[in-house]
């Protein structure tokens, strides 16, 4: 192929110095065809592979990878030929060629095949629609490593988004989702475009028509938007919060996040959308925060109360006073072989008997472990005192407590030698279930000081404590001439001689 500088030559040689086609094929060594075309035009030609290049390793071959390539076609997506299974199925048949060549043709083959499509640039209405998706990111969360899913709503008029992330995509974590992003918004869309999420359809029907999660449809009830779902594999549907996924994995998610709990992760989350809401929108003059401004005004207004988001079911308190979750166990106090209600919210779990709630934990995102409350068992200490050195939930909290607590064990123990003292060291540690742990100690601590060994000096210590903090806020009486000296006046004691004479 000619050079752009042989180019530039042909036609000065052509143009400037008078020269024939002939002379300058003699001087510059080309043919009359390609100066012709270079008198003609000053772009250089491009290259034209006029005649396929030879493979003399594939070339006999490339009929078997057709039928194979034509074959895999009509099986299940995922279960079609891989380029790799096609070089296997040729090497077993005596092909010795290289597999990236082989992966090569493939590839031809799959790029003839796909149908090329032309997307529309897409308007929207303020406060009409938006789009949910699901993305995943790597954190750092207490020292490991752990995928963490991303819950995206993205409004379509604003483009203002709300990322926030959850240890799963169940429907607890998906409806949380959504109420948070409600109220960072301050309002509802009155439509929402969703994958076919299993979360909210449970099963696809023709076209458009869905059989909708019952939980979802009540859901949707509460807050009274209405739902569309994409075309089984047509993930573009919804680009929008397609591209924000990728997005908040870049922006939000890099460098990779070091926190100790999702809490922290989506306080830090919130705050970047946040941030984000003052970029300027492409095209426009206004920011994000704006345009949302004017949207939330169209948009459906919050209700007074947000949706239960959780899962509920039945389950039986074991004899170690425990109900089960998934994988892990939950502590409760006595109802032994009972049966309780169980609600599995995004990040807590409650218990109830009946309509009272007995338990609420914090949810365990681990496996197979047993989550204790000590409390749950002071009760069943107090029966069998004997136990108190080897049960488990008293171990793991004696691990924890201060110093103070093996003192005033210690002190009780010595006056007295049976088992009294180790009861009268459980009641000062129901004593927890009514007040801070930081002032329980305390008061051991001024128990001990006065002497006062036992659970009523501990008893006392506390009210004493508690009600130094509850002392009334002074009253500022400046500008009340007449108020200002209440209390400082002279005692009148005429005044009981006059009661006392009945007068």
């Amino acid at each position: 192929m000619i050079k752009v500088e042989d180019v530039e030559k042909i036609r000065r040689a052509y143009f400037l110095e008078r020269m024939s086609i002939r002379k300058i094929g003699q001087v510059l060594r080309h043919g009359r065809r390609v100066i012709r075309r270079a008198i003609e035009s000053a772009e250089p030609g491009q290259y034209r592979l006029e005649h396929g290049r030879p493979a003399p390793v594939l070339g006999p071959w490339k009929e078997k990878i057709d039928a194979l390539w034509d074959e895999g076609q009509k099986m299940p997506r995922k279960q079609r030929y891989t380029a790799h299974k096609i070089y296997q199925e040729l090497y077993e048949r005596g092909y010795r060629g290289s597999e990236v060549t082989v992966s090569r043709y493939v590839g031809q083959k799959r790029r003839a095949s796909q149908v090329k499509q032309v997307f529309l640039p897409l308007e929207f209405d303020a406060g009409e629609d938006a789009q949910v998706d699901w993305g995943e990111a790597v954190v750092e969360m207490s020292g490991e490593r752990e995928v963490a899913q991303m819950f995206i709503l993205r409004l379509n008029y604003s483009h203002a988004r709300f990322v926030m992330a959850f240890p799963f995509q169940k429907q607890e974590a998906f409806f949380e989702g959504h109420i948070q992003a409600f109220h960072f918004f301050g309002a509802v869309p009155k439509r929402i475009t969703y994958d076919n999420l299993k979360t909210a359809v449970y099963r696809i029907l023709v076209g458009h028509n869905r059989t909708e999660q019952v939980a979802f449809v009540a859901f949707r009830s509460h807050y009274l938007f209405d739902a569309r779902y994409c075309t089984p594999g047509q993930g573009h549907e919804k680009g929008g919060v397609e591209s924000d996924v990728g997005f908040a994995q870049r922006n939000f998610m890099a460098p990779m996040p070091k926190v100790g709990s999702y809490e922290e992760l989506n306080a830090q989350l919130r705050e970047a959308c946040q941030r984000d809401m003052e970029r300027r929108v492409r095209g426009g003059e206004e920011t994000v925060a704006q345009k949302l401004a004017t949207e939330r005004a169209m948009m459906l207004e919050l209700p007074r109360s947000d949706y239960k988001a959780y899962r509920e079911h039945l389950a039986t308190v074991n004899p170690y006073g425990l109900v089960p979750l998934d994988t892990n166990r939950y502590s409760v106090p006595g109802h032994v072989g009972e049966e309780v209600r169980l609600r599995a919210y995004a990040f807590r779990i409650e218990i109830l008997a009946g309509e009272e709630v007995i338990a609420s934990h914090k949810r365990c995102f681990g496996r197979e472990q047993d989550i204790i409350e000590p409390l749950h068992y002071l009760e069943a200490l107090v029966q069998r005192p004997g136990a108190f050195e080897h049960a488990a939930p008293l171990r793991r909290w004696r691990a924890e407590w201060p110093p103070i607590y093996e003192t005033l064990l210690q002190a009780l123990r010595q006056r007295w030698s049976d088992e009294r003292g180790l009861r009268e060291f459980l009641g000062v540690l129901a004593l927890h279930k009514d007040n801070p742990p930081g002032l329980i100690a305390q008061a051991i601590r001024t128990a001990l000081d006065l002497g006062a060994v036992h659970l009523d000096g501990v008893q006392l210590c506390l009210r004493q404590l508690s009600a130094v903090q509850d002392l009334p806020v002074t009253i500022d009486l400046s500008g009340h001439e007449r108020l200002a000296r209440i209390g400082e006046q002279p005692v009148d004691l005429g005044q009981y001689d006059t009661l006392l004479s009945g007068r």
